[in-house]
């Protein structure tokens, strides 16, 4: 078999909208630096997805530094600078801001009112951008973390998330029309392994920096959103639920990982094992 290798690595640094291939970056304790900081909200503090609106799937941000680049079909680009701390102006005004993703409360820091409003005519909305604020954590499930100090920042629930190009091959030789990865928005991808194999792992390196395969993860409507056109049709998912559905009732691809080290990771590094023991143990 070829060695296990990282193909691909994508950061999404607004939550819900388009990812940025990178060749190397930091891995951090909410996963790879600038991954899932920002994320839309209503004006209320709730959590905007492409489950609600799978237009965001054509959005594209582009990152340079702490400065990103908005595009969407029919709007005028949008640049802005991530605003990373809030602060108290004149005792009155606090741009930090009770946010809500999936029954977790945290502080978010308010991006500004022209992104805002960029969003809010795009979507037809009123919303806003917040940016996870780094001095109040948000703590992954404890059924799953490997330490009490686990955090992620605005994914769903893991720092990151594992697929490997075998098992995306097996998938697309069940479909009429094959799919593309940017389908199931995974931050890392593993070749040089069997189809499905990453299911078994326990314990990983990603360039020496070991990780918990922790949960599969469990696939809702947003995979069936073409992310070339912004709308959602049946598949993949009805595919995937006729050979990827457990005893719950939930259909299955990739995992979700979590660092227990932390450094550079690049796309080409080794993925290897703690030990055969890890690798192979009973999903």
């Amino acid at each position: 078999m070829a060695k296990r290798s990282i193909a691909e690595l994508t950061i999404y640094p607004i939550k819900a909208c388009g990812g940025i291939p990178v060749t190397a970056t930091m891995l951090e304790r909410r996963g790879l630096r600038d991954d899932r900081r920002l994320m839309i909200v209503t004006i209320d503090g709730q959590f905007v997805t492409q489950r609600e609106h799978p237009r965001l799937a054509l959005v594209q941000p582009q990152l340079d530094n702490a400065r990103i680049s908005l595009t969407a079909p029919g709007m005028s680009p949008c640049v802005f600078d991530i605003v990373a701390t809030g602060e108290r102006k004149d005792g009155r005004h606090d741009n930090r801001h009770r946010v809500e993703i999936w029954g977790d409360r945290c502080v978010g820091i308010d991006q500004g009112r022209e992104v805002g409003e960029w969003f809010s005519r795009y979507l037809q909305l009123p919303c806003r951008v917040v940016r996870i604020a780094d001095e109040h954590p948000r703590r992954v499930d404890p059924e799953y973390a490997v330490s009490e100090s686990d955090e992620v920042s605005f994914a769903d629930g893991f720092p990151l998330l594992l697929v490997s190009r075998a098992s995306l091959d097996d998938l697309n030789q069940r479909l009429d029309y094959p799919v593309t990865m940017r389908h199931f928005r995974p931050n890392v991808v593993v070749e040089g392994c069997e189809p499905f194999e990453e299911d078994r792992w326990r314990r990983i390196e990603l360039g020496g920096l070991q990780c918990a395969v922790v949960k599969p993860c469990q696939r809702c409507q947003v995979i069936t959103v073409d992310p070339q056109t912004g709308y959602a049709g049946n598949e993949p998912l009805l595919t995937l639920s006729q050979f990827r559905r457990r005893a719950n009732g939930g259909v299955y691809f990739g995992q979700n990982v979590i660092p227990i080290d932390t450094g550079a990771v690049a796309v080409g590094d080794a993925v290897t094992f703690p030990t055969d023991a890890d690798a192979q143990s009973s999903p």
